[in-house]
């Protein structure tokens, strides 16, 4: 492949097409079905649909067909298949379905207002992951132009990920003779350290979360009669949550919710803590002089890789401010939600949740801890020489720097069902989602020139990937 040749190709595309679709695109609040139970009626996921999957059946892709599958009562995915040469697959991935619109978003920003400033679009979605139909077709057309022969590939767009992926596994059953079995499966719903580089995500953490809620009383009542005798429901909260983990480190505290980090993930992560430096943190929007947990780059990499983590994300039964009266609450609720270790399994890590939340509550209070669906993480198989040498070689044309390898502390469910279904399959997992990209909250932007190189790795890596097969 002439690496530039296909960079101005895809440039072109990105110009001409690909904003202007994804501008269209982060106006629509196609939110994740867990963020909007309606979304069926409202219609906005059918927009998101309808809008990409039209783009993609206009493109002179050989062999090229595009399919919206539907089952009962599920969200819609794309299907799409490009014929190749050869009698391998490469299966391709990405999701449609955002994050509800989060508060805090800068003067003339907001989650459905696309705005493109410093080469940057803002808006939600666009990073996480809409982009991800447009470059997986435009790597196969950069190809295609210069007649360099690719595998079949499958690429598959979901409408579920932001939730859980939850619906996938039934269409992965439905589909399942029709994706065949890849040798390879390419991810554009990840991160990356920088933007200077190609970056190759090894872990992802999986997931645990749910709602507790604490009842002590079955109204509320005057503050100045009942306290001293009433047990405040958020301090039982309090009490609760000190069995999770430790108010003063954030450390997780249940040692079934920890595991080993592998030697070569430690390396690699040095390896970046090393390249990145005070970066790690500094790519987070701390106020004044708010300062990251523990010491080092290092320790920071391994604990959003390899730690549990606790994070509340929501509150119930609690008034906001403007309306906070004299009153000792009948119940407090908060959503959990919990980051586990690549390796930790997702039931067994909720019901361990569970089981402490909910024995020998304190006062003898109705404690409820009412689980959500759980995702287990994803440890990458042992990067192949020749993945590892197209990887390499990809990101020295494009971009004039070493590939980078690192864990991120999200969660990305398919990865987890992939590496189960297909044990034999390379993983190129990587994405956008750099530096202050913040995707899921407010000002989320899509690095437009990072992407466009990024589009360009991939070509490499699918042209290296048929090479690889053909010479077999």
């Amino acid at each position: 492949m002439n690496p530039a040749k296909a960079q101005a190709f895809i440039d072109e595309k990105w110009g001409d097409e690909i904003v202007p679709e994804l501008v269209e695109y982060v106006k629509i609040p196609n939110k994740s079905p867990h963020f909007d139970p309606q979304w069926a009626e409202h219609g906005y996921m059918d927009d998101a649909v309808n809008l990409i999957a039209g783009w993609c059946e206009k493109q002179p892709i050989d062999g090229l067909t595009v399919e919206v599958v539907r089952l009962e009562g599920r969200t819609p995915l794309i299907y799409m298949e490009v014929p190749g040469s050869g009698d391998d697959t490469v299966l391709m991935y990405g999701h449609l379905d955002k994050q509800p619109e989060m508060t805090g978003w800068a003067d003339g920003l907001g989650p459905w207002i696309p705005v493109i400033k410093d080469n940057k679009l803002y808006g939600r979605g666009g990073a996480d992951d809409g982009y991800a139909a447009y470059g997986s077709l435009t790597a196969i057309m950069a190809l295609q132009q210069q007649g360099i022969p690719h595998s079949r590939c499958v690429i598959i767009i979901e409408a579920c990920e932001e939730s859980g992926s939850y619906d996938l596994p039934f269409y992965i059953e439905h589909l399942r003779e029709r994706i065949g079995t890849p040798s390879l499966v390419i991810c554009l719903d990840s991160g990356a350290g920088n933007y200077d580089q190609l970056w190759l995500t090894t872990s992802l953490r999986g997931l645990a979360g749910g709602t507790l809620r604490v009842d002590i009383l079955d109204e509320g009542v005057h503050s100045g009669a009942a306290s001293g005798i009433v047990p405040s429901s958020f301090r039982i909260m309090r009490m609760l949550l000190d069995r999770l983990e430790d108010p003063n480190t954030g450390k997780v505290l249940p040692a079934a919710l920890h595991t080993e980090v592998p030697a070569q993930r430690k390396q690699q992560l040095q390896a970046v803590a090393d390249l990145l430096g005070d970066g790690v943190h500094e790519a987070f929007p701390f106020t004044g002089q708010s300062k990251p947990m523990l010491n080092t780059a290092h320790e920071r990499l391994l604990n959003r890789n390899w730690g549990p983590a606790l994070s509340y994300t929501g509150v119930d039964g609690i008034p906001p401010l403007d309306n906070a009266g004299n009153v000792l609450r009948p119940h407090s609720g908060l959503h959990l939600s919990m980051r586990l270790p690549p390796t930790i399994d997702g039931e067994r890590a909720t019901e361990v949740i569970q089981q402490l939340l909910e024995q020998d509550p304190p006062y003898n209070a109705t404690v409820k801890f009412e689980p959500e669906a759980s995702a287990t993480g994803w440890n990458a198989p042992d990067v192949v020489p020749w993945l590892e040498q197209s990887l390499e070689a990809a990101s020295q044309e494009v971009f004039g720097a070493s590939c980078m390898y690192m864990g991120e502390g999200g969660t990305i469910p398919f990865m987890g069902m992939l590496g189960d279904l297909f044990p034999e399959a390379q993983f190129m997992i990587t994405g956008v989602l750099g530096p202050k990209s913040n995707a899921h909250g407010p000002n989320e932007f899509l690095h437009i020139p990072y992407a466009r190189k990024l589009n360009t790795c991939v070509a490499r890596v699918l042209s290296d990937h048929y090479t690889r097969n053909a010479d077999q």
